[in-house]
């Protein structure tokens, strides 16, 4: 049975490695454990991620970063107990699932398989983040952690769904085979700073039209949900299931849940913007229905969103027009 997390005050005298540190939410998750104290050493490859990112954590005297392809390879750790150890390393934009699908399933596969063989060496505790791609479109709503998924092995977005799929098994198999201490996330939609501008994602897509008082581009007619998490509230979440004490998937998330067309509508006016919203043909396999069921993280721990859509919307927004 899952104990109440308990939460260290400080992570002080403890390494943390971060596989993925330049991208928007590994180098927010990165600067979280650097504030607690913890040395945290980044790895990137930068098809992603943001050099902006890493410099930003470079102000930290205890933040080090190795620039590779964590799937080709891992740098030489022989010498640095590492305690912990964060698979976040993976492209999750849907412009990049037609881009770049390989790098995605090798990331995922090989990346994640060396990363736990490290874990495993160190005596590291090991994360997967893992995603709500993974329950596909759904025929459960909303999502519990329970749910199998509704999945193309063939579709436009297997190259993510699958892969994540495919880690989720390869972490499990190593805390079933080895005994190793690993944890599971599945991230919802999360948005704020540090996002890709050309993100190819609801909110970036949808702030940047209205800035620039472009037409705002809803896909199908808009019905589709999302459930939007602000990247701090997904860092405590992430931060509670790494310290609780069970092996199996966690939803981490928001459970308000929006329409597409009222978060276009809620955009243009949160930014006085005089856009127009128009609607393109529904992309193929794109989910209708998106919202974690939060009951299994908020039973064991004290984990609940802070910031409000709104309050979300313009922190990001400053971020857009600071570039």
């Amino acid at each position: 049975m899952t104990q109440r997390i308990q939460l260290p005050e400080t992570l002080e005298g403890k390494t943390i490695l971060i596989a993925g540190a330049a991208g928007f939410v590994p180098s927010t998750v990165s600067e979280f454990y650097l504030k607690l104290g913890a040395k945290v050493i980044g790895l990137d490859n930068f098809i992603t991620g943001s050099k902006s990112n890493i410099e930003l954590l470079r102000k930290y005297k205890k933040f080090e970063f190795h620039e590779c392809n964590i799937y080709e390879g891992l740098p030489d750790f022989t010498d640095i107990d590492i305690d912990y150890v964060f698979s976040l390393a993976s492209p999750a934009s849907p412009i990049d699932f037609g881009l770049i699908p390989m790098e995605i399933m090798r990331v995922n596969s090989e990346g994640t398989r060396l990363l736990l063989e490290l874990s495993l060496e160190k005596g590291a505790r090991f994360l997967e983040a893992s995603t709500s791609e993974v329950y596909g479109d759904p025929e459960v709503h909303p999502q519990t952690e329970d749910y199998v998924g509704h999945v193309s092995t063939i579709g436009p977005r297997s190259c993510y769904d699958e892969a994540k799929r495919f880690a989720e098994a390869m972490t499990m198999s190593f805390h079933k085979k080895y005994g190793l201490e690993t944890r599971i996330i599945r991230i919802f939609n999360t948005y704020g700073p540090r996002m890709r501008p050309n993100d190819g994602r609801v909110i970036p897509n949808f702030i940047n039209q209205a800035m620039r008082n472009e037409d705002i581009t809803v896909y199908g007619d808009g019905s589709q949900t999302r459930s939007f998490c602000f990247v701090t509230d997904l860092v405590d979440a992430i931060h509670n299931v790494m310290f609780s004490d069970d092996p199996t998937p966690f939803n981490c998330g928001n459970s308000d849940e929006y329409t597409i067309l009222d978060t276009a509508k809620f955009i243009v006016d949160a930014l006085g913007s005089s856009s127009k919203i128009v609607f393109l043909p529904l992309p193929k396999d794109d989910p209708k229905r998106r919202r974690p069921d939060m009951t299994k993280l908020q039973s064991v721990s004290d984990y609940s969103p802070k910031i409000t859509f709104e309050e979300g919307i313009r922190r990001t927004t400053e971020f857009f027009k600071s570039l």
